[in-house]
């Protein structure tokens, strides 16, 4: 993924969440509405959430220290990760508190929304539109990368989380907008503010389930994902191209950011006539990886002989190094 590319999803979600919160909060004053204040909150966590991204893409530019010799790549991981927990507490887990606190207050005081009536309902229509615009240019942005990979295995194998996230937050956003747009409607159409409780519930449900898909798609990040199945392929092939080595014994890969990634191979190279020559060799070997996927910058290659050991009882060879 590009990083100007999920920029431009970035920036053009939070430019739409801070207009749209406004305008809720706005609503929720003037009517009291229950879903109004939910998704005011929810609004407030996407734009501090699109901020923590850029933040987290900002940082993870610095240069390698000592301290830190790969660099801070995994950086846009942690703030990704970050975001879920916002997205979990702040965005779910007070619209359930909100739905809870209604419901009972319709208990003691039953009633729909008093003043203001339809405010709400312009105002949701309004944010509909405008977050359409900004789920449109996650759309596009992330049709540039995934090819032709469905959405779930885009979200769900994209290394870069900037993308994956905006797609879900707007997504979340939509849905979440439908539901109090509903629960408004009803409550006016009704004059039973159960409806009202009903949509803040619906939205606190489904952040609540985004955030999760979040937590757990980062946490993989997090922890270590190797290279994908199509980058281990072109690293095989860049590896044995050549005449200087005979076989990859094994190999491991790591991303150490979205962009970034880590080659470490045992290989089987052929007779040299001296270090230097094998140095050359293994120089050449190295440029053909890079040249392939040149996200791999960080490379070693061990080179060693290989050795084909008896055939065992499972009737699969074993492999040994010298």
């Amino acid at each position: 993924m590009s990083a100007g590319g999920g920029t431009r999803a970035i920036v053009a979600a939070l430019l739409a969440n801070l207009g749209i919160a406004v305008t809720k909060f706005v609503a929720f004053g003037l009517s009291g509405s229950s879903s109004m204040l939910a998704e005011s909150i929810h609004s407030v966590a996407d734009s501090g959430n699109q901020a923590l991204l850029l933040l987290g893409g900002r940082r993870a530019k610095r240069k390698a220290t000592p301290e830190h010799p790969f660099g801070y790549g995994r950086e846009r991981y942690i703030y990704a990760f970050i975001v879920s927990i916002v997205l979990f507490s702040l965005g779910g887990l007070f619209a359930l508190y909100e739905a809870y606190h209604k419901w009972h207050e319709q208990m003691e005081h039953p009633g729909g929304i008093e003043s203001w009536q339809w405010l709400p309902v312009v105002v949701l229509v309004v944010a509909i539109i405008l977050e359409s615009f900004s789920f449109r240019t996650a759309i596009v942005e992330s049709n540039a990368v995934r090819g032709k990979a469905s959405w779930w295995e885009f979200i769900r194998r994209a290394k870069a989380p900037e993308l994956p996230v905006v797609l879900l937050e707007d997504l979340g956003a939509l849905l979440g907008l439908v539901f109090a747009l509903v629960g408004v409607s009803m409550t006016l159409a009704t004059d039973n503010g159960y409806w009202d409780a009903a949509g803040t519930a619906a939205i606190g449900i489904l952040l609540v389930a985004i955030a999760v898909v979040l937590a757990f798609e980062t946490k993989s990040l997090l922890v270590g994902e190797g290279a994908s199945a199509e980058d281990v392929r072109r690293i095989e092939q860049a590896i044995t191209g050549g005449a200087e080595v005979e076989r990859i014994i094994h190999m491991k890969t790591l991303h150490l950011g979205p962009e970034e990634l880590l080659v470490a191979a045992k290989v089987a190279v052929r007779p040299y006539a001296s270090a230097a020559e094998l140095a050359e060799g293994i120089n050449t070997v190295e440029a053909r990886i890079r040249n392939s996927v040149p996200i791999a910058r960080v490379i070693y290659l061990e080179p060693d002989i290989y050795r084909n050991a008896e055939q065992p009882a499972d009737g699969v060879p074993e492999l040994k190094e010298a």
